[in-house]
């Protein structure tokens, strides 16, 4: 679950991480307000869940009240565009004004998981202010990790190493290593799956604070933590989305017009992976999980069938855990309940495969069924040009 900066910044403040004073505003006469209380200059912030706010023209900073008023009014209320938010952009709905600061540098932190060690990773540069996307790829080797050590979490050591790598010297590296401690805190205790300063400056006093701050939460670990949970926004999320997270559904809407319902993530990526082969577009990733049951499949189609995009769908079952003919007996009886008016392929493979292929195979429904993996998708891609 993403959060915004302001509330992330509010989360940090509680485990003592130096953050600008500042106040956050739903609309243009309170943005004015704030502004005028927080006094010039000041930054003014747009808030939605995307980066590269800065490029795309969300981030102001205004010395009179007149800059204030034309930048608030240019931002606050419109569609703000970034390289995350798509071509359609995503509208400000609030405002986050903070006091200025005056920074001599301006560097980068970043504590992730890393998937392929399993363990919590702190990433930190000295090209602080840049996308780190585009800092791995041209000089990855102003990059730094440290990887905690299991059963012992990061120790004093590496924070120093990294205080080192970052060119933080005398009180400002003690105020430097104190942050990362701090930081890392957060990520442990806030069970984050992203918590990321980017820039982290130095102040022309020696300050270290974080200008801005992205913290994502484990959805997985959120029953621990209700007062985040009441954090989220639905307004910055697709419905669809929102509607599967209802169903226990792993959904993610995408841009292509071949909908896939599959069990397992896996699976699920792959599926998409082939469809891409074969010259096809996945509209969407869909995980069922482990129970392909009658009411798992109709929420699923129902909300596949809410993108007008989708032109075809692709059902790719392997039955583990789950039966292959109790997948087949779900399918029919969702679909009989539902108007369908585009083509579906269903693959069934696992146990009782044949099984369930017959059950499809003898109901009145106009199903496509396909023999393996390949076939699916080529039956699938096919259905879309046709």
């Amino acid at each position: 679950m993403k959060i915004h900066e302001y509330q992330a910044k509010n989360i940090l403040k509680e485990f003592n991480v130096p953050v600008p004073q500042g106040v956050v505003a739903f609309s243009k006469q309170e943005a004015l307000k704030v502004a005028e209380s927080t006094g010039y200059p000041c930054v003014i912030k747009a808030q939605i869940h995307a980066g590269g706010r800065g490029k795309g023209g969300g981030v102001k900073v205004v010395r009179t009240a007149a800059a204030a008023s034309a930048a608030i009014d240019r931002i606050f209320g419109n569609p703000l565009i970034t390289a995350q938010t798509g071509p359609l952009g995503k509208t400000v709905n609030r405002l986050l004004i903070e006091d200025a600061v005056d920074i001599r540098r301006e560097l980068y932190v970043g504590i992730v998981i890393d998937r392929k060690t399993a363990l919590p990773v702190i990433m930190a540069s000295t090209e602080g202010g840049m996308e780190i996307e585009e800092v791995a790829k041209y000089t990855p080797e102003k990059i730094f990790k440290e990887y905690a050590i299991p059963g012992f979490g990061m120790q004093d050591f590496q924070f120093n190493r990294l205080v080192y790598e970052l060119k933080l010297a005398g009180n400002t590296a003690k105020k430097g290593k104190i942050f990362l401690q701090s930081l890392y805190n957060v990520f442990r205790r806030t069970d984050a799956s992203l918590v990321e300063i980017n820039p982290l400056v130095i102040t022309a006093k020696g300050e270290i604070i974080a200008l801005d701050a992205k913290i994502t939460f484990d959805d997985n670990a959120l029953f621990r933590h209700p007062e985040y949970q009441k954090l989220r926004d639905y307004s910055e999320e697709e419905p669809s989305e929102i509607e599967a997270s209802k169903y226990k559904l792993n959904y993610i809407r995408l841009d292509g017009n071949v909908g896939c319902m599959v069990n397992g993530a896996g699976l699920a990526m792959a599926t998409m992976d082939i469809i891409k082969h074969y010259g096809g577009e996945p509209a969407n990733f869909l995980d069922v999980g482990g129970i392909a049951s009658s009411e798992t499949v109709a929420n699923g189609f129902r909300i596949l069938l809410s993108d007008p995009n989708v032109k075809a769908v692709l059902i790719n079952i392997f039955g583990g855990i789950v039966r292959c003919d109790r997948v087949a007996a779900g399918i029919v009886e969702a679909l009989r309940s539902m108007e369908i008016k585009i083509p579906v392929i269903v693959r069934l493979e696992g146990t009782n495969a044949e099984e369930g292929r017959k059950i499809l195979a003898e109901s009145t429904l106009d199903f496509k069924i396909a023999q393996n993996f390949r076939e699916a998708a080529q039956m699938a891609v096919a259905a879309v040009n046709n």
